[in-house]
């Protein structure tokens, strides 16, 4: 039998909402209330999380919108990002520990390997700063003192006495494709987080990773990150992908691209070969739409179908492995309802935590 997963949305706090993706729309900008209104959506619909991402040049503040969210929510967990580069651990951890202890212990960490604003590490110092991090965040969370000598923390402390609820570090949510990125996902992260890709370089993947963890005596959980459009009928779902599309002006796209800080990394590039392999209607397979990189870095595609294709097309990922789905759409909180209604009544899921 194939286990249950964890199905995520998605609160665009980093300016990525569109009716019509490459136009901005001052209704959908990232702003405390539209922000909240999707994770309140997302909680009402019956998911079990939900991704905070964080961007230093766009959008609002990940860690404060969690501190101010998290007392209206009553069973939504949240996927909190955190950007490495700017951030000092233990400070981090107390704040986990705390925004964990508002919501009754549903906090989980998507850990960011960033630059600090204004410097840039090479791929190798960046990753390695991030394993440490993620050392020492578990080290305090998990309640034990801290003895750490590497190259860029040298920290010897007892753990704060803010714990989270369950006393143990939270699930720490991480993902890359370079070498470097894949090795430091092994060493420490807990679930492994994939863009969009063809079947079977999505089971390349996960099969990657499983060795690579073995080696370090460990083993991952993997998750699945993609946009969804699920309408009653194919014909409408891809109507509706094109409908997407259609305001998108001639270069509008690459200048989207260019401003990322990810621009270069090697999960955007595979992104970009996804959509230049594709058809020329845009999908790679079977109910997958590579339109959606056109207008925006990082991930690139959509699962479009009808209810049944959807969930069919989750299903088969779960039969690979993929026990976590952080999904999203266009405007979110539209798409979100629309998922809620017709595909995850049909999906045995909960929260990883449990």
């Amino acid at each position: 039998m194939t286990p249950t997963c964890e199905i995520s949305w998605f609160s665009a706090l980093c300016d990525d909402d569109y009716e019509f993706l490459g136009v901005p729309d001052t209704r959908l900008r990232s702003s405390w209330e539209h922000c909240r209104d999707i994770v309140l959506q997302a909680e009402t619909g019956g998911y079990d999380n939900i991704l905070l991402p964080s961007g230093y040049a766009l959008g609002i503040d990940t860690t404060a919108f969690a501190a101010a969210i998290a007392p209206m929510l009553r069973r939504l967990a949240l996927l909190m990002a955190v950007r490495v580069g700017e951030s000092w651990p233990p400070q981090l951890a107390r704040q986990i520990a705390t925004i964990d202890q508002m919501l009754g212990g549903r906090l989980n960490i998507n850990i960011i390997s960033s630059d600090l604003p204004g410097e840039m590490l090479a791929s190798g110092p960046r990753y390695a700063r991030t394993v440490e991090a993620m050392r020492i965040l578990k080290t305090l969370l998990n309640g034990e003192p801290l003895d750490h000598d590497g190259e860029f923390w040298k920290l010897k402390l007892d753990p704060a006495r803010i714990r989270t609820v369950s006393g143990k570090a939270p699930l720490l949510y991480f993902g890359g494709l370079s070498p470097d990125a894949r090795d430091a996902a092994a060493k420490e992260c807990d679930v492994y987080l994939m863009w969009p890709d063809t079947r079977e370089n999505v089971a390349a993947l996960i099969a990657d990773m499983r060795a690579r963890a073995a080696s370090y005596g460990r083993t991952l959980r993997f998750g699945y990150r993609a946009h969804v459009i699920v309408r009653d009928t194919e014909e409408e779902a891809r109507r509706y992908a094109d409908r997407l599309l259609s305001k998108l002006k001639a270069g509008s796209g690459e200048a989207i691209r260019s401003k990322s800080l990810d621009i270069t990394s090697a999960g955007v590039a595979a992104q970009t070969a996804l959509r230049e392999s594709a058809a020329t209607d845009g999908y790679v397979e079977d109910n997958l739409w590579t339109g959606i990189g056109r207008a925006r870095s990082g991930c690139g595609a959509a699962i479009v179908g009808d209810p049944d294709q959807v969930l069919g097309k989750l299903n088969l990922y779960r039969e690979m492995g993929i026990e976590a789905f952080v999904l999203s759409g266009y405007p979110h909180a539209a798409e979100a309802d629309l998922f809620a209604r017709h595909v995850l009544p049909n999906i045995p899921h909960r929260n990883l935590l449990l």
